[in-house]
């Protein structure tokens, strides 16, 4: 069970403002909300089947086209642009133009996260290919959690950087009896995990440089993984270390939105410099 301090030393590590600017300015994240929040006409755009097609399509964080998110919402290019018009009204989806093309990306991970945390209370899909099945699969082995890895290798590789000491603070396991406001697919607020001293170099060799993180974000953070029920790490080192694997070509996008897999290169490297056996 976490002491109240570490408790204490964990919120004051939260997001400061959140990406949402339906939050009011100066609210802090994860802080009680000071206003009634209109929690029905968020749930409306979520509820069509399209838009929430597109959103899931848009939850690992980057910029589509929106003749791709109309191909995976199964939908016509016009009707898709509706959507599209009413996500970004909502504050849930920005748009910026690329010459003559305009592309979609989530709000911030604040929408992520709300997709996560309704995904653990939605009833599941009826699978009825082997195409859905294979796409279930893939997702509970290796997907990104908005900007960081996340699935059975997103926390294979937290409990690697804890072996390694990289990481010191927790063993990474989510023990829901013990938990104070740590929730499955949520981020989590009851630990603080450190970079060690021995930290830096390790992760170097992983092309991380530790002092070139993201500004004005934590650090280090984590979630709980939502099919793992472990910790995953998120944060600017999780992102930057994702952003540096992908950059090595030791992890790769898969065909299915969030999917992504880890290459014959990354397996090598991950086992030489963290002994991470992956299957």
């Amino acid at each position: 069970m976490p002491n109240r301090s570490s408790t204490t030393r964990a919120s004051a590590r939260d997001e400061g403002a959140s990406s949402h600017p339906g939050r009011a300015s100066g609210e802090q994240a994860g802080a009680p909300l000071k206003h009634q929040t209109d929690i029905a006409r968020a749930a409306a755009l979520i509820a069509d089947p399209s838009r929430a097609r597109i959103l899931k399509c848009l939850a690992d964080g980057r910029a589509l086209p929106a003749s791709a998110l109309a191909g995976e919402a199964g939908v016509g290019a016009a009707t898709a642009s509706a959507h599209l018009a009413k996500l970004v009204e909502g504050e849930f989806v920005t748009v910026e133009a690329r010459g003559r093309h305009r592309y979609y990306r989530l709000f911030g991970p604040d929408v992520s996260a709300a997709l996560e945390a309704l995904a653990l209370i939605a009833p599941p899909l009826a699978i009825t290919s082997l195409k859905q099945s294979s796409r279930t699969n893939a997702l509970h082995r290796s997907r990104t959690c908005y900007d960081h890895l996340a699935g059975r290798l997103g926390v294979a590789l937290m409990q690697s950087l804890l072996d390694h000491g990289v990481l010191t603070g927790h063993d990474g396991v989510h023990r829901p009896a013990e938990a104070v406001r740590d929730r499955p697919s949520s981020y989590g607020r009851d630990i603080v995990y450190e970079l060690s001293a021995e930290g830096p170099s390790v992760l170097a060799e992983l092309g991380v440089d530790t002092d070139r993180l993201p500004p004005r974000r934590p650090a280090i953070r984590y979630c709980v993984d939502w099919s793992e029920h472990q910790h995953h790490l998120a944060g600017g080192l999780g992102a930057t270390l994702k952003a540096a694997l992908f950059e090595r070509g030791w992890v790769r996008w898969g065909t299915a939105p969030r999917v992504v897999h880890l290459t014959d290169e990354g397996s090598a490297g991950l086992e030489r410099t963290l002994g991470l056996v992956f299957a």
